[in-house]
């Protein structure tokens, strides 16, 4: 399969780990020329080819000043990576406050919002450009645990349709994928979601993990995603390859079957 990637323009926000790092690297490896931008881009920098951002993507100026870079350097951008996200794990929608739902939103959502914004004037005068945005499974099956990030990643693919219909005949693209659970460091850092699962279900990390996986997500093939699973269906969407593909969300979720 021939993915025409070679001396492509890309940003990838979030792109100093998981999902983004894998995506960052694939991109590269298909000889692209990658902007990472992300609070700490040093893991992405280390690859050839990729330059490093590094900023707070939930402001304002964050996402607006990735594309810049990308444009000042290389004079165009040709995929736009919206990526960057939190997922803090929630007890309850009434434990969520204002404040709470503005970072989150600010971080999940306007940061899609922020840097489409500025991609699109320069993909629709090149009268080319792909953009993938990084959903999610609980984007269509809300979950107690993540209330406010679900709420903001079906912002996400409302928003990602809506540029698919006015800038296709423009000739920009707009996907998504959603990701169902996958192993990013966010996952197995202290503190993070298999601690919480651990604790709530009474088990070690690695047996919380797999019950999630198997009896409460009831995944089909019985494990958590890798980054590099989703990384697969971003760099294809963000290729020539997928070329008549827009308006679509691919679902990298292990064959999730939702009681909704």
């Amino acid at each position: 399969m021939q993915l025409n990637l070679n001396d492509k323009v890309a940003v990838v926000t979030g792109g100093g780990s998981g999902i983004g790092l894998a995506t960052v690297r694939q991109l590269a490896e298909e000889g692209a020329r990658v902007v990472a931008a992300d609070l700490d881009p040093s893991a992405a920098t280390a690859i050839d080819g990729v330059v490093g951002i590094a900023g707070d993507l939930s402001s304002a100026e964050g996402p607006v000043a990735a594309v810049e870079a990308a444009v000042e350097r290389w004079g165009r951008i040709d995929v736009l990576v919206n990526n960057v996200g939190i997922f803090p794990y929630r007890e309850s929608f009434l434990s969520v406050s204002d404040d709470d739902w503005r970072t989150l939103l600010d971080v999940n959502f306007f940061s899609m919002v922020r840097a489409s914004r500025a991609a699109l004037p320069h993909m629709v005068r090149q009268g080319s450009g792909a953009i993938v945005s990084t959903a999610s499974d609980v984007a269509r099956a809300p979950d107690p645990f993540f209330v406010d990030y679900g709420v903001a990643k079906a912002g996400v693919l409302m928003l990602s349709k809506a540029i698919s219909i006015e800038f296709g005949p423009k000739g920009v693209r707009s996907n998504c994928v959603s990701p169902g659970p996958t192993l990013t460091p966010a996952w197995e850092k202290p503190g993070g979601f298999a601690e919480s699962l651990a604790e709530e279900f009474g088990l070690s990390k690695e047996e919380a993990i797999d019950h999630f996986a198997k009896e409460v997500r009831k995944m089909p093939l019985g494990r958590l995603g890798r980054p590099e699973d989703v990384a697969n269906a971003i760099v294809f969407l963000a290729s020539d390859a997928a070329s008549h593909v827009t308006g679509a969300d691919y679902q990298v979720d292990g064959g999730i079957v939702d009681a909704a």
